[in-house]
C-alpha cells in the first residue's frame, strides 16, 4: 500500500498501486515534443515511433519516500503530473520520472525501470482542478554541486490535458481504475539534462493557492565490473 494525503483535510488514503504508466513525448503542441526530442537526442536517445507512448513499469517502484538509490551518475529527474486511480476517483500529485540516462541511450524503456518513481504525499482530487486545468503550473529545481537551480518551469498546458491524454490511452473519460497510476508527461529542461543530488518538484494552482510539493535526495550506488 502507498499512503497518500488530501492536501485540503489531511485524510489518508491507502493505495494499492497495481499498474503504472509513463506517459512518454506527451506534449501538447508538436514543437514542444519537438524540443523535448532534440534534448534527448542530445545525450543519445532515439526518437520516439508516435507520440505519445505509454510506457509500463513495475507498480513497485512508485514511492513517496524522501530518498532514492541509482546505479551509477547518469540519471536525472523529471518533474510530471501524477495521476492516480482510487474507488472514489482519480488524486492529481506532482512527481518524478527519475531515468537512467546511460541506459535511455539504448532503451527508452529499460530506462523507465531501473529507477524509482518518487511522487508527493499529498494530492488533490482531479475534479477539484479539472475545470481550470490549464492554469496550473510546474516548477522542478535541482540541487547540483550543492546549489538548487531551476531545471524545468511553465504551464501544464504545455502537455496533454488529462481528458485527451486519457482517450489516446484508450479510456472514454478523465478517470484512471482504481490501483493505476500515470506520470503524464514533462516539460523541457533549462540547461539540458543533467544529474543532480536532488530535486525538488512544485505543481502551483494560482486559481485556489494551493500547492503541492515533494523533493528526493538521490544516493549513487556505486558500478562495479
Amino acid at each position: 500500500m502507498t499512503i497518500f494525503h488530501l492536501a485540503d483535510t489531511g485524510d489518508t488514503l491507502d493505495i494499492d498501486i497495481q499498474e503504472l504508466i509513463i506517459a512518454g513525448w506527451a506534449g501538447r503542441e508538436q514543437a514542444g515534443i519537438d524540443e523535448h526530442i532534440e534534448e534527448l537526442k542530445a545525450i543519445g536517445v532515439t526518437p520516439p515511433s508516435s507520440t505519445p507512448l505509454f510506457y509500463r513499469v513495475a507498480a513497485n517502484q512508485l514511492t513517496t519516500a524522501p530518498k532514492i538509490q541509482v546505479l551509477g551518475d547518469q540519471s536525472s529527474g523529471e518533474a510530471e503530473v501524477v495521476l492516480i486511480g482510487t474507488p472514489d476517483g482519480t488524486l492529481v500529485a506532482i512527481g518524478s520520472d527519475h531515468t537512467d540516462r546511460e541506459a535511455e541511450a539504448w532503451s527508452v524503456a529499460h530506462s523507465k525501470q531501473v529507477c524509482a518513481k518518487p511522487v508527493s504525499q499529498q494530492v488533490w482530487w482531479l475534479k477539484d482542478v479539472i475545470e481550470h486545468w490549464d492554469q496550473l503550473q510546474i516548477t522542478c529545481y535541482a540541487t547540483i554541486d550543492g546549489d538548487e537551480v531551476r531545471y524545468q518551469e511553465g504551464p501544464v498546458t504545455g502537455l496533454l490535458h488529462p481528458a485527451e491524454l486519457l482517450r489516446r490511452f484508450g479510456l472514454d473519460k478523465p478517470t484512471l481504475a482504481p490501483g493505476q497510476a500515470m506520470l503524464c508527461g514533462t516539460l523541457p529542461v533549462i540547461g539540458g539534462v543533467r544529474p543532480a543530488q536532488a530535486f525538488r518538484m512544485v505543481l502551483t494552482d494560482p486559481v485556489t493557492g494551493r500547492s503541492l510539493q515533494h523533493q528526493y535526495d538521490i544516493r549513487i550506488l556505486p558500478v562495479i565490473s
